[in-house]
């Protein structure tokens, strides 16, 4: 089976795409939001979210800009343990993911809740990097990674 998607070229760099200004990353004030329609809405520091439980993936990461790069270490919470802390209300079908810059994307809380799904603070052992959607980015594997926020 052909791993690259066609169009695609294929990358071992990790090229720099961002929408706007690259944030500035500061741990004491940086927080992580999980609220709207959900039972128990969430605000955790930066070193509190950390500490939840860890899970690694390898994946494959594709940009709809035309470059593919393959097999990716990415460490860090799955989606679907954020979503049994904050329990989504009956009913609930797509979440909105915003960040730092006001970057939104939407998806079907189905998706979200696969295994390989990970709100990612590591990228191949290191703290991921602000030019990368660090600190924390949602990495969603079978999407085009405009998807993974």
């Amino acid at each position: 089976m052909q791993k690259l998607p066609p169009h695609q070229r294929l990358t071992t760099d990790f090229p720099i795409l961002h929408f706007g200004k690259v944030p500035e990353f500061d741990r004491r004030t940086w927080d992580f939001r999980a609220e709207g329609l959900v039972e128990n809405p969430v605000r955790l520091t930066y070193d509190e979210f950390i500490s939840l439980e860890k899970t690694a993936d390898v994946s494959d990461f594709h940009c709809v800009t035309g470059w593919s790069r393959f097999d990716n270490k990415w460490e860090g919470v799955r989606f679907s343990d954020i979503a049994k802390i904050v329990k989504p209300k009956t009913g609930v079908r797509f979440a909105t993911i915003e960040c730092d810059g006001g970057y939104t994307t939407s998806l079907p809380l189905a998706e979200l809740m696969e295994p390989d799904v990970l709100l990612a603070y590591i990228f191949e052992g290191k703290p991921l990097e602000p030019m990368h959607g660090g600190p924390l980015r949602l990495v969603v594997p079978k999407k085009y990674a405009y998807k993974s926020v």
